[in-house]
């Protein structure tokens, strides 16, 4: 009997026989060929015409034995017992996937694969830290599936801008050949697949644009030809939604549907922000995994239950693997960078304190002017007018896009309400995967004690003026300091919220640096091949800066060519702040320290504002717990107590004091209690699913043995 592994003889060549699904065909691989060489020898040819029995047989073969006087040199014998020897990795236990992929990876990184070996189907939620390598961690599974020969299909699901980085990774750290799947490659995928096949039958491999698949027109032959193994990225991005995000609520319908669709299929979730405060969106993530933990409270999980959860869901700080993972082997200085944090201040310098007083009068007027009307138009009011505090604290160029979009707005459509919500907050349950566009002020609806067109010109005109002049301290803050750190050989990344700044911070930062700096500027104005076109043309051999906003905080690999990181925009969602440092501090960095600057004006009250009832407290409860804990309430809660303050009592006079202020008031105290209670909720999710129960020596001993035989890393 022929058994999978054995030399055979067919077609007047040896073949190494390989194991297959199909019973009826033989599967053939060169012996000096590889999988893409293999062949499907049907077993029963007989009715078939034309077959040439005497070639098409297959048959046991084997080698002649040596003999005696077949003498060589020793080096050709070490040569083949080396070859034979890494020949064999592709198939050693306990990990047969260690011959084909690219990199070694970290002790840590095998505790997923060890969890999802252990599971049938596989139904795996990966939350580790960002930065930590949920990439490998989930590709490592893909690898040993595929090697295995439990799967024979893979597809990735993520953001669109993501898809090109998981086509690399595949590629050249886990040889999967895969495709890329979005509205810009499906043509051309259709044009090479025969009628009678679905692209995701004709491509085994593919990593997919979620925004695409979920589509209506997109979604029924994705779930009719599902490939076996689902891996989805940022997957916090398609929990279920209590708010009117439709495109978030298509996503976790899709994903609803793939996991229920065919319950053996085998589903990988990654997200280093599972838990958004809100247990209804995070339960909804769970029930994916096992349609029963969708009623479970993850705050009273019973003994029974919390084992049950541990069996498919991993989460754990970065503090967790340098202690429990990394402190043996006393290399956490290898793995991750140390990261440096430093808050830097700026002075408003005249010109720009009169733009700001005159823009905070403006807004004030008009929200104190709309004490009568409804709620709901009182809420519009004072959002909109925080949103052009924001605009104008941000950047001249901010501003003057602001005030443009008001003064054209008022013209088209006089009168109707702006729905600014999301441009005023990051949304804490909710990540935008395009960055927000300057933001509105309010409309002057039952406002008329001033002009409003002339004010917003007028503001306008003084804002051209900052922006033309220079007296812009801000930029010219962050100038010396870019300057500084390009002088300590660290490569920046200049953060902004608005597009417009991050426009006119690049062109500035060419004026100010030196000719031989390269400064390059993204924003997700530009389609995702762009974005990656211009940061690969990034020149590593002369200094270089990259200006960028939040289009790239999440899920990018940037560590390769940046180590430093410029906050010139203080993100009103601290998840934010670890999103954009963790693209420089990650697994992966080769720079041994990595830089973060955190810029504001200590004269700026709604820096100070922000500061104190945000970013403060995040940096507190990130020292205490090692990670990032979403603001427990949705964007209109923490927007009204800012506004409270800034609005609805009397800061003309107080200055700086304004950050001391709102950080006393009762909506500032009641937000951090929550926070406190959430922080908790969280120290303990990640007590208990660390996976503590997966010792390092246990995992070491077995990648020794598996060395001891096949060879080590160095000998390869």
């Amino acid at each position: 009997m022929l058994l999978p592994g054995s030399v055979v003889r067919c077609r007047e060549r040896d073949w190494v026989l390989m194991p297959g699904c199909d019973q009826s065909v033989f599967l053939l691989r060169p012996l000096a060929g590889g999988d893409e060489d293999i062949v499907g020898i049907l077993k029963d040819h007989s009715n078939l015409i034309g077959y040439e029995l005497s070639t098409e047989r297959v048959e046991a073969s084997s080698f002649p034995l040596p003999e005696p006087h077949h003498v060589a040199d020793a080096e050709s014998a070490r040569l083949l017992w080396d070859a034979a020897r890494l020949n064999l990795r592709e198939a050693a236990a306990p990990f047969r996937s260690l011959g084909r992929v690219s990199l070694r990876p970290r002790v840590y990184q095998f505790v997923p694969l060890l969890m999802a070996l252990k599971l049938n189907p596989v139904r795996l939620f990966i939350a580790d830290d960002v930065g930590v390598g949920k990439t490998i961690e989930a590709l490592l599974v893909a690898r040993e599936l595929l090697d295995r020969g439990e799967i024979t299909s893979l597809c990735v699901l993520c953001p669109p801008y993501l898809c090109d980085q998981w086509e690399q990774e595949l590629r050249q750290k886990f040889h999967i050949e895969a495709e890329v799947v979005r509205s810009g490659t499906i043509g051309q995928l259709e044009r090479r697949t025969p009628a009678s096949l679905s692209i995701y039958k004709r491509f085994p491999f593919t990593v997919a644009s979620i925004d695409f698949v979920k589509t209506e027109r997109n979604r029924h032959q994705f779930l009719e030809f599902c490939p076996d193994l689902i891996i989805v990225d940022e997957v916090h991005g398609a929990a279920e939604s209590s708010d009117n995000n439709r495109a978030q609520q298509e996503r976790h319908r899709l994903l609803r549907e793939v996991a229920r669709k065919t319950p053996e299929r085998h589903l990988i979730l990654l997200t280093a922000t599972p838990h958004s405060g809100i247990e209804q969106a995070f339960s909804s993530l769970l029930r994916l995994l096992n349609p029963e933990f969708e009623s479970w409270d993850t705050s009273t999980l019973s003994d029974s239950q919390r084992t049950t959860l541990a069996r498919h869901f991993v989460q754990r700080t970065r503090g967790d693997i340098k202690k429990d993972w990394l402190s043996r082997e006393n290399s956490a200085d290898l793995c991750f960078p140390e990261r440096e944090s430093l808050d830097v201040t700026y002075t408003l310098s005249a010109p720009f304190s009169d733009l700001y007083n005159r823009t905070y009068d403006f807004c004030r007027s008009i929200v104190l002017s709309g004490s009568s009307l409804a709620e709901h138009r009182r809420r519009f009011r004072y959002l909109g007018a925080l949103s052009l505090l924001r605009s104008v604290m941000s950047s001249p160029a901010a501003a003057v896009a602001a005030i443009e979009k008001a003064l054209e707005r008022r013209v088209a459509a006089a009168g109707e309400e702006p729905d600014i919500l999301d441009e005023v907050m990051e949304s804490s349950e909710q990540t935008r995967w395009d960055e927000v566009v300057a933001a509105e002020p309010p409309d002057d609806n039952g406002f008329r004690d001033c002009d409003v067109a002339s004010t917003l010109r007028e503001l306008r005109r003084r804002a051209r003026h900052l922006m033309n002049g220079t007296d812009d301290s801000k930029m010219l803050s962050c100038a010396k300091h870019v300057r500084e750190l390009l002088g300590e050989d660290f490569s920046p990344i200049v953060w902004c919220r608005f597009v417009d700044t991050a426009k006119y911070v690049a062109k500035r930062l060419r004026r100010h640096l030196s000719e031989e700096v390269h400064v390059c500027c993204v924003t997700g104005r530009m389609p995702d091949d762009e974005r990656r076109a211009r940061i690969e043309e990034i020149p590593v051999e002369q200094p270089h800066v990259l200006v960028a906003t939040d289009c790239l905080s999440e899920g990018i690999n940037l560590q390769e060519k940046f180590n430093a990181c410029v906050h010139y925009d203080l993100p009103w969602n601290p998840n934010r702040l670890e999103q954009r440092e963790g693209r420089v501090d990650r697994y992966g960095q080769f720079s041994p320290k990595v830089r973060a600057i955190l810029l504001y004006g200590q004269d700026n009250p709604v820096d100070g504002a922000v500061l104190r009832v945000i970013v403060r407290k995040a940096q507190q409860i990130h020292r205490a717990l090692g990670t990032y804990v979403p603001v427990p309430a949705d964007g209109k809660t923490l927007a009204e107590a800012l506004a409270n303050a800034l609005f609805f009592s009397d800061q003309r006079s107080r200055g700086p004091q304004l950050s001391l202020e709102l950080s006393e008031s009762a909506p500032a105290q009641e937000l951090h209690r929550e926070w406190d209670r959430e922080a908790e909720r969280e120290r303990q999710s990640r007590t208990r699913f660390a996976q503590r129960s997966l010792k390092p020596e246990e995992v070491e001993r077995e990648l020794r043995e598996t060395d001891d035989v096949l060879g080590h890393a160095e000998e390869v």
